[in-house]
């Protein structure tokens, strides 16, 4: 999409909505303490992707720990973290040893005093092929909170019952159903495909969150309302995730390119243009075309 200068003044009014091209930490910096529900992000993992500088590990845990540590001043104390991560790779070849982030990371978090409440893992077919190991098909969502007193709801995440017609067979409730009526809880592993070239929400982003990711914990762990931030936002799947669900939403990213595509994602969804997958959409239905997937 592109989009000349009067639109995007005009755009960048939306009152929902604080997007700026900006490092993580001056952003974190200029926001009030405690006003953020939910702080939902995947970081760079220190790859050497072209939108991070690749350095010493003990460097990147500690940029980290300045980040995390201005995520948690800006933290509700009815809120959740939820930092999402996947493996850092010693050098650029496939016998380098690697180190698992959400192992890394973890005490970072803890220093603060936070509670984990799920390590969910992020499961997804498609991604580079390896020949020296096991190829990696799968991330890790660490979901932190500030207190035991924290948002969370369960039903707006309810997935189809896997025997959606099963019944008591005895006892007090015998012939009366077994299951939920709003679906089950969606456990803590999710299948959601990761964006690729064929991903209908595919950009320019090499590493780009798929929106029904983010819309999960939106929906479970904030209010109609509140404020959501990523500040690693990339092309803003977490913004458009919390606008569409009637949140606040704020974020920025180093590349003022990222920060446009952001902003048309965001005005494409408010006119209802935004191509999108589904929540819940099941990953492939060989009784459709291209599995669903078209």
């Amino acid at each position: 999409m592109q989009t000349n200068l009067a639109e995007m003044v005009d755009l960048r009014q939306d009152h929902a909505v604080e997007m700026r091209a900006e490092d993580s930490l001056i952003f974190l910096r200029n926001l009030p303490d405690s006003s953020m529900k939910l702080i939902v992000t995947s970081p760079p993992y220190n790859l050497g992707k072209k939108y991070e500088t690749k350095r010493s590990l003990d460097s990147y845990v500690a940029e980290q720990a300045s980040i995390i540590a201005e995520c948690v001043r800006v933290l509700h104390p009815q809120g959740s973290i939820c930092w999402q991560v996947g493996n850092h790779v010693g050098k650029a070849n496939e016998t380098a040893e690697i180190f698992p982030l959400d192992i890394v990371l973890y005490p970072l978090f803890k220093q603060h005093g936070l509670k984990l409440r799920n390590r969910i893992i992020w499961h997804f077919e498609h991604g580079l092929h390896c020949s020296k190991r096991l190829s990696g098909r799968h991330e890790a969502i660490l979901w932190f909170t500030k207190s035991d007193d924290y948002t969370f709801h369960l039903d707006p995440i309810r997935v189809p019952q896997k025997y959606p017609g099963k019944k008591y067979f005895k006892g007090p409730k015998a012939g009366k159903f077994s299951c939920h009526p709003l679906g089950k809880n969606p456990g803590d592993v999710w299948i959601i495909p990761n964006v690729k070239f064929n991903h209908v929400e595919k950009t320019i982003h090499p590493c780009q969150f798929p929106v029904e990711l983010v819309e999960r914990l939106v929906l479970a762990l904030t209010d109609k309302q509140d404020a959501v931030l990523d500040p690693y936002m990339g092309v803003g799947s977490s913004i458009v995730a919390a606008i569409k669900h009637q949140r606040r939403a704020y974020g920025c990213d180093l590349m003022e390119r990222y920060v446009e595509i952001a902003w048309d994602r965001v005005k494409a969804l408010r006119l209802g243009q935004l191509p999108m997958r589904p929540m819940n959409r099941p990953v492939y239905n060989p009784a459709l075309h291209r599995g669903g997937h078209a």
